[in-house]
């Protein structure tokens, strides 16, 4: 699969109605090994920044999550493994903070504090306009898939 497929599969997800996090990371379930039912119940809390709380992008922590998949570091011995894990982590929030400015959902969405609930907006043509969320989708699936291609 191509970077462009994996960041318009990103868009595709999001547009669907999964979260930012799901977004992401389902467009990894080959890489990952689960289907998009298992992908989408454990990322389903990552949406909005963690649950809605506008912290860390659910993009990043999508990245995050197939870094698991691509590098892990799941022997508590092995230090080596965790470092590598932690080093590619690092590296993907780097390159989304170097493009957007910050891994921050709330400074991303120009808000000044979280919204203070959890329930998520409806996901009407004005939230689409209004919402960089897609795009950031397709950018943080476009992060790995470069990284995944230039390690082939």
């Amino acid at each position: 699969m191509t970077v462009e497929e994996r960041e318009q599969m990103a868009r595709d997800y999001f547009a669907a109605g999964y979260n930012c996090c799901q977004s992401v990371v389902m467009t990894f379930k080959d890489v990952i090994g689960l289907d998009e039912s298992d992908i989408a119940r454990l990322a389903s809390g990552f949406g909005g920044g963690m649950g809605r709380m506008r912290e860390v992008c659910g993009t990043v922590s999508g990245m995050i999550m197939v870094a698991g998949a691509l590098c892990p570091a799941d022997n508590v011995a092995d230090k080596a493994a965790k470092t590598a894990n932690y080093a590619l982590v690092q590296d993907f929030a780097l390159e989304f903070k170097e493009k957007c400015g910050s891994i921050i959902c709330r400074e991303l969405l120009g808000l000044d504090k979280p919204e203070g609930t959890p329930v998520p907006s409806d996901r009407t043509p004005e939230y689409y306009k209004k919402r960089p969320c897609g795009e950031l989708c397709a950018l943080a699936a476009g992060i790995v898939a470069r990284k995944m291609d230039n390690k082939d």
